[in-house]
């Protein structure tokens, strides 16, 4: 292979992308070091396609149309030695939706400001400089990283730090920021988005990508002062208003947004109790084994684990002031912080007439069911998949950018990957963590605090899951994504201390 040159850096932790000669001294999502990035690079030449025309790449999935693969992924940064040649995903648009660049004809309005709608609106800008691109925000504050909320809790980001660009970036960019505006409506035939007051925007392309909220559920007394979820930076002023050394506090739900929440209240002091109704932690994204390992690591921060814990009430009178259980176990809190899951923000979506299921369904390039609007990030649903990952939003928001700006990109979905820091421990886990019955092969190697599980079906890797060790996660996930054929080196294979090495030495 030709020698390359770093132009892009990837964070192997949060997937953030860095333009530049070197990776930043820390990663402005999730606060990994430098050491913690993976450069890509750009071969001086490309390799020859087997069936040219169509090109997919190994990372992200996009679709690139042509003779020979770009010299970037325009979503994600990898070089054209990233890519595979592949058969289109779908059909190219049809005559009128999207069939060139807009050269600044035709308005492009994105509602909703997160990871998703900013990814639109960059990639927007990039792919067709002249096009009008309006971004709504029902927040106040200027578009920020939603992964950094619990660095702000525990106090390791300052409020400063959360935007992901200074207020000038927008004009200085072309983009019109409408922060802390309310869409009421979407009125698809007219072509126009309704504000408040009665004011409207016209729009030629319409990129929706509202998000999600926090998923409550019936609890008595969920909504007693002092009971509160996680998804802004005023969920996470309330909290921070509410705590102090010694506070009592609960955390109902041990997932990932759980654990690092209740990371960062005992942090400051707090006295923390996580609540998960399923036999472990994590359920989603670790297995029995695993999740035991990692539940070690979470009781040695100070915080009370209770597994297996179905809550019965929030009691109280105005404010709360315990978290009864189902078998009647009360357990005093000041604070209780719901996090069991979001759903999407489908209420416009609805009202507009657009098939909407968990999420509004989109095709390959990102369509929902009315002409020339699109829908990216936690809002999307595709192939029956809502993803509510940062990563995947972001790519997909870059993918709705692209495709409104008239150039034919196409999303081939995702596995689920979770590449993070939680509580201070290195995590990886993708795709399959639990093999589902006698087709699959799990090979293992615990040594030292550090965990390497791999899952294997067909001779190809349907998962893993790395912990306190991610030094071979960039290779675990092309194995992952990529579909690679691992047969030959599973036949001498016996433990996943062989797979570890195998795939320490490299390609």
């Amino acid at each position: 292979m030709a020698e390359t040159t770093p132009s892009a850096w990837r964070c192997s932790v949060c997937g953030y992308v860095h333009q530049g000669a070197a990776p930043p001294e820390v990663c402005p999502v999730c606060g990994a070091a430098a050491a913690e990035f993976e450069p890509y690079a750009q071969p001086a030449a490309p390799p020859t396609p087997s069936r040219p025309g169509h090109w997919r790449c190994l990372n992200c999935r996009y679709v690139h149309d042509g003779e020979s693969p770009p010299d970037a992924c325009p979503v994600c940064g990898v070089g054209p030695d990233r890519f595979e040649a592949a058969l289109p995903a779908s059909a190219p648009p049809a005559a009128g939706r999207g069939a060139g660049p807009s050269g600044g004809r035709d308005p492009v309005v994105i509602v909703g400001a997160g990871i998703a709608g900013l990814s639109a609106a960059e990639t927007l800008r990039r792919a067709a400089p002249g096009t009008p691109v309006t971004l709504v925000s029902d927040e106040p504050a200027l578009p920020y990283y939603r992964l950094n909320l619990t660095r702000y809790l525990a106090g390791e980001v300052a409020a400063d730090a959360l935007p992901v660009h200074p207020r000038s970036w927008y004009p200085d960019n072309g983009i019109e920021l409408l922060a802390g505006e309310q869409v009421l409506g979407l009125d698809l035939p007219g072509r126009t988005v309704q504000l408040r007051g009665a004011r409207t925007i016209r729009w030629q392309k319409l990129i929706l990508a509202m998000g999600a909220h926090p998923f409550v559920p019936p609890i008595p007394g969920a909504d007693r002062e002092g009971a509160v979820g996680l998804r802004n930076v005023a969920d996470a002023d309330y909290i921070l208003a509410k705590i102090g050394a010694g506070a009592e506090c609960v955390c109902v739900g041990g997932g990932i947004l759980g654990l690092e929440t209740a990371g960062a209240l005992a942090k400051r002091g707090a006295r923390v109790t996580l609540l998960e109704s399923h036999a472990w932690l994590m359920p989603r994204q670790l297995n029995a084994k695993a999740s035991a390992l990692f539940e070690t690591h979470v009781r040695a921060l100070g915080i009370d684990v209770r597994k297996a814990a179905r809550t019965a009430e929030i009691a109280g009178g105005r404010h709360v002031a315990a978290v009864v259980l189902e078998d009647g176990t009360r357990i005093p809190a000041g604070l209780v912080v719901i996090t069991t899951g979001v759903r999407s923000n489908t209420h416009l979506a609805r009202k507009a007439a657009l098939e909407v299921n968990r999420g509004i369904a989109v095709d390959n390039a990102l369509r929902t069911s009315a002409p020339d609007v699109y829908a990216a990030g936690d809002v999307a649903e595709h192939r029956g998949v809502v993803y509510g990952l940062w990563s995947p939003a972001q790519y997909q928001g870059s993918i709705a950018g692209l495709n409104a700006a008239g150039e034919a990109t196409t999303f081939g979905g995702l596995p689920r990957a979770n590449s993070l820091k939680v509580l201070g421990l290195d995590m990886l886990s993708i795709g399959t963590v639990q093999p589902e019955d006698g087709s699959y092969r799990m090979l293992e190697h615990v040594s030292d605090g550090r965990l390497f599980q791999f899952i294997f079906r067909d001779g190809r890797m349907a998962g893993a899951v790395l912990m306190g060790d991610t030094a071979i996660a960039p290779a675990v996930k092309k194995a992952v994504e990529s579909g690679l054929d691992c047969s030959e080196f599973l036949a001498g294979a016996r433990t996943g201390a062989d797979v570890v090495a195998r795939l320490q030495a490299g390609p």
